[in-house]
């Protein structure tokens, strides 16, 4: 097996192609001089975009472009796509000219995804008997997005949102529970981490894979998490543990089992955390101790860009090693071009397995 065919179509641009207001616009993408797609964990993906501003205008004179708002404005909905695949939609949130010695006056636009309404709004609001997935159906339905919705059905007896923004308490809430979000296109997209609705790619060295640093730290591996809390309602203190979990992606030997030979047994308690039911203890001590599991192993590459490579996707690597050739999953990535490297892909992905030796 080896690289994943970057596109469906049997001709493939590395330059994108860009949609304003839902209509292909070719003067923007032959305009364009530069791009930055950065996506995370927690969703909310942002887009920088520099232009070429300085040209012939429609009345026969050369002068700065765009000036009339026609085309850019603050708040001019932008859709990139590399081939038949869009890596972002979204509105421009800020608009800068550059006019310097280092080339033609330049356009920068900077647009984020619908998650940009939820980061601005704060507010403090009380959720009783709600689940959440409850909560980010209705978060979905404040920004005009499709939910798509994986577990998380438990009802909660109390959350509270105290002067933040929505898309924070989402975020913690998800973080808590082990889980993510992200906007794709009109869905917002709500799962346990590694069950996103994301493609899975697979990476060969010294073909689409650059560049690659993988690192297996035994720093931040622990045993036994535990969590504490405290039952108001029953008058009784509260603990639990998490130790066995579902932990993504992968074979072999878990920063858990290499601890244990190496340095031997870690405890660790969460200090920062309070239970406040037996139920909340035991998720808040799968949670952590899922999410320190799976960062074990990180992988930080640079490839041929491709447009399937996306936070929660399932990264395979191939011809490494014999340690790292393993599934992981994508948990930051930068799409970047310009005019002089082309279109390269910028990843961080994590997983819970080292592989045996050879």
């Amino acid at each position: 097996m080896g690289d994943m065919a970057l596109s469906r179509l049997a001709l493939y641009s590395p330059r994108p192609s860009v949609r304003v207001d839902g209509a292909d616009n070719r003067q923007l993408a032959d305009a364009l001089l530069s791009m930055a797609m950065r996506e995370q964990e927690g969703g909310m993906s942002s887009l920088e975009m520099a232009i070429g501003a300085h040209g012939p205008r429609d009345d026969g004179s050369v002068g700065l472009l765009y000036e009339d708002e026609r085309l850019i404005k603050l708040g001019t909905r932008l859709t990139l796509l590399f081939g038949d695949t869009a890596i972002f939609e979204g509105m421009v949130s800020a608009i800068e000219l550059a006019i310097d010695s280092e080339g033609p006056p330049r356009l920068l636009l900077q647009a984020e995804d619908a998650a940009q309404r939820a980061r601005l709004r704060r507010r403090s609001v009380v959720h009783e008997q709600l689940s959440l997935a409850e909560i980010a159906r209705r978060l979905a339905a404040d920004l005009g997005l499709s939910p798509v919705i994986s577990g998380f059905d438990q009802s909660r007896e109390l959350e509270v949102q105290f002067n933040e923004s929505d898309l924070a308490f989402l975020r913690r809430l998800l973080a808590r529970e082990g889980g993510d979000m992200q906007v794709s296109g009109r869905e917002l997209q709500v799962a346990p981490r590694g069950q996103l609705p994301r493609h899975a790619v697979s990476l060969q060295m010294h073909s689409q894979l650059r560049k690659l640093s993988a690192v297996a730290d035994l720093a931040d591996q622990v045993s036994e998490l535990r969590v504490t809390g405290f039952d108001f309602a029953a008058g009784q203190t509260l603990a639990a543990s998490g130790s066995a979990a579902t932990l993504g992606p992968g074979r072999g030997r878990t920063g858990a089992q290499l601890l244990q030979q190496v340095f031997g047994a870690r405890e660790q308690l969460s200090s920062h955390r309070l239970a406040l039911s037996q139920a909340e203890a035991q998720a808040l001590a799968r949670a952590e101790f899922e999410q320190r599991a799976r960062r074990f192993v990180r992988i930080d590459g640079i490839c041929e860009g491709n447009p399937a490579l996306r936070v929660g996707g399932r990264l395979s690597l191939i011809d490494v090693s014999p340690r790292f050739d393993n599934d992981y999953e994508i948990s930051a990535c930068t799409h970047r071009f310009d005019t002089r490297r082309g279109y390269e892909t910028e990843f961080r992905a994590e997983g819970a397995y080292l592989g045996e030796p050879a």
